[in-house]
């Protein structure tokens, strides 16, 4: 019997308990009373779905937002009864779902067990009580303990907590604080982002195109120490950095975020979500009332895609080759060859040995991967690979 082609889920539960000063996502705060509804038409469109991709097996879901955890837990173990009533869902499968401080619960945790869930996201961003209020987060870092340790007692044991460097008025010595705190409680996973001021949000009127605010935000040789300083601490603590932001204990890498960057069907679910299936990329509506109003009878779930684009060869190459370097090992050109009949060096020959001599890039066939210096430069070095 032929082996059915991986796919990963996306479910996007939009909702939060406050909407944070540096976040660009399609979050909002809303009345509680939308939960219900908004989690009955995210089951309808997960049952409208399932016929589309049968030829599928699901090999990770991950339910993200917003804060999945805002809602009651009810509505999370009926969504995944959905999902394994209608999708080949392998056995196996890596199963997160977000949560934040302040919105965790010992039944919530039971409920995310018995739905299947296996895998624990918790945002944190930094251990500092004072740089926490300055992001907008609702908890304590206290309150990020406590629900740690609720999260270890209902039984999972594959954790990662998110962490933000680079904030205003972070500097080096609270960030390694932060760092070794979080080192302290062992989750197996870390994912450490530099903060980024995104346009139209608090932050971007306080510090976009080079504006000034008190704090400040670290300037750019602080921030790269930081970057530095995380590598080696999480070494010395037995992390592995698999990804340009992402560290983990060994096998305990994300199988979900693994197979975004190394070109997996994705099918999104929810509100404003992302797709990409068969050399198409599309996402979902993104107005809540519009979509609450959807309905079967008006060629749902068809009619929420929107900007229903198909990438030509180029544009699959260079994604291929973008976010696969985002990876430690990098890419290799026998895995190019087989997903595009082409020879790797005879489309990217040129960029590869400039970018080499620029000491960027290391080569040995049939793999290319970023050197530390190209990590440090990756917006640069990656822009190589752009063929349009």
């Amino acid at each position: 019997m032929k082996s059915k082609r991986p796919l990963e889920l996306y479910i996007h539960i939009p909702f939060c308990a406050r909407k944070c000063e540096y976040c660009d996502f399609l979050s909002f705060v809303t009345p509680a009373s939308a939960h219900r509804a908004y989690a009955d038409k995210l089951i309808e469109e997960i049952r409208a779905e399932g016929p589309g991709v049968r030829e599928y097996q699901v090999s990770s879901i991950f339910i993200g937002g917003g804060t999945p955890s805002v809602i009651p837990s009810f509505c999370i173990r009926q969504i995944m009864d959905a999902v394994w009533e209608n999708y080949d869902v392998d056995p196996e499968a890596e199963i997160t779902i977000e949560a934040n401080p302040g919105t965790l619960t010992q039944t919530k945790l039971s409920d995310y067990r018995k739905a299947g869930i296996n895998r624990i996201s918790l945002g944190l961003q930094s251990a500092d009580d004072w740089e926490l209020g300055l992001l907008g987060r609702i908890h304590t870092y206290d309150e990020f303990l406590k629900s740690y340790q609720r999260v270890r007692l209902a039984g999972f044991d594959n954790v990662n907590v998110d962490l933000m460097s680079a904030l205003p008025g972070q500097t080096l010595e609270s960030w390694e604080k932060t760092l070794k705190k979080v080192l302290m409680l062992k989750p197996e996973h870390i994912s450490a982002y530099s903060l980024i001021v995104e346009e139209g949000t608090p932050f971007y009127d306080l510090y976009g195109d080079g504006r000034e605010a008190y704090p400040p935000l670290p300037d750019e040789d602080t921030e790269r120490d930081m970057y530095y300083l995380t590598q080696d601490i999480l070494a010395k603590y037995g992390f592995i950095r698999y990804e340009i932001s992402n560290y983990a204990k060994p096998g305990k890498e994300c199988r979900h975020n693994i197979g975004y960057w190394t070109g997996v069907d994705y099918l999104g679910l929810g509100l404003g979500s992302s797709s990409y299936i068969s050399g198409y990329r599309f996402h979902k509506e993104r107005d809540l009332e519009t979509y609450l109003d959807m309905s079967t009878k008006k060629g749902f779930p068809g009619s929420l895609y929107q900007d229903i684009t198909s990438l030509t060869i180029r544009e699959k190459m260079e994604e291929f080759m973008f976010l696969g370097l985002r990876m430690m090992n990098g890419v290799s050109g026998s895995d190019f060859a087989a997903r595009f009949g082409q020879n790797m060096w005879n489309v990217y020959g040129q960029q590869i040995r400039a970018l080499k001599e620029e000491g960027l890039l290391e080569v040995r066939e049939p793999r290319i991967w970023l050197t530390d210096r190209g990590i440090d430069v990756s917006n640069y070095a990656l822009s190589y690979f752009l063929l349009s």
